[in-house]
């Protein structure tokens, strides 16, 4: 898979493509099902399926603080494209020059003169440009003229409901780990570089990994039973906290794992992890004393989870069973404070 970063890195060698344009946010099934149009129609013009993204995302651009909680970083959303088949990704700063780019400048020097594009997929209600003037009837008469042809998105739903990014964020933000999962196609799960932090879950007689999120906002805020991959491929359960850490007086959104009896430095190492079940909300206690005190009664609720789901299973040993769909599968945990 190629990614592109900006306008000034597409050479002549990068025009001719089968392309999507979007913000491709969490990759769900209805992505997938836009991303399986794309690879269709590239197989058939032996040109690579292109995905067209931007970063910051649009909202984010606008909205700033008030924009969506973001489901992936961005490498992630690469690496889960290329995954489902992309080839090519371009990814477009959105700026304040992007911003004012009318939707005629973008087709004649994005689509036509940088890309050549020859099929694009988009919805019908897609808008872009300055003051989204853009439409789907703008790039059919576009493609008319300059020769590309124009095709809509199948729309893909679940239980009667169109799947979408929006639909992610509410079912994960409702503690449904399960039904986020249908809408992805996969576990829900975030993988970063784990770096030193205070070091605060050591002294406490709890070693966390700390993970650079790299997300203004997460999905996910509390308490969870989790699966952490390591890079060997190795999967240990854990219980992990993802947010603010009010406790300790956090800024930045923060995702800590407790690796349930290992206890092995992780530094620089990338892992994922798939969050499984949720414990309970983050909140913000009294004194470390009682946060001591809670994160304790986590570890004893997450091992009672895990034991639960398989009972040849203890503690510092690697998951003994290699897929996660059986923890998904079975009843949601959700203990009450």
């Amino acid at each position: 898979m190629q990614l592109i970063r900006g306008w000034h890195n597409l050479r002549p060698e990068h025009r001719g493509n089968v392309a999507t344009i979007g913000n491709f946010d969490g990759v769900h099934l209805g992505h997938q099902t836009i991303l399986q149009q794309v690879r269709e129609k590239a197989a058939v013009l032996n040109l690579p399926a292109t995905v067209i993204v931007f970063e910051p995302q649009p909202r984010e651009f606008f909205a700033g603080d008030q924009a969506p909680a973001r489901l992936h970083r961005f490498r992630e959303k690469v690496e889960r494209l290329a995954s489902y088949g992309a080839e090519r990704v371009v990814c477009l700063k959105f700026d304040p020059a992007l911003r004012n780019l009318t939707a005629e400048a973008f087709i004649q020097t994005l689509l036509v003169k940088k890309l050549g594009v020859s099929h694009l997929v988009v919805g019908d209600d897609f808008r872009f440009g300055c003051d989204r003037a853009g439409d789907f009837h703008l790039l059919q008469s576009w493609g008319k003229k300059q020769g590309f042809t124009l095709e809509h998105t199948r729309t893909f739903e679940l239980d009667e409901e169109r799947i979408s990014s929006t639909r992610v964020r509410t079912t994960l933000a409702s503690g449904n780990l399960a039904g986020a999962a249908r809408l992805l196609g996969r576990p829900y799960a975030l993988a970063s570089r784990v770096v030193h932090g205070r070091k605060l879950g050591r002294t406490l007689g709890v070693p966390t990994a700390n993970l650079l999120l790299g997300i203004r906002k997460p999905a996910l805020n509390g308490v969870f039973c989790v699966m952490a991959r390591l890079p060997d491929g190795q999967c240990f359960p854990g219980v992990a906290n993802i947010g603010l850490r009010p406790t300790v007086d956090g800024t930045l959104p923060a995702l800590e794992v407790h690796l349930l009896g290992l206890n092995a430095h992780l530094y620089s190492q990338r892992i994922e992890v798939t969050f499984l079940a949720r414990l309970r909300n983050e909140k913000k206690f009294a004194d470390v004393g009682a946060l001591q005190q809670a994160i304790h009664q986590d570890i004893a609720h997450a091992l009672a989870y895990f034991q639960q789901q398989d009972a040849t299973w203890r503690s510092g040993q690697a998951w003994p069973q290699a897929g996660l769909t059986g923890l998904l599968a079975s009843a949601p945990l959700d203990i009450q404070e």
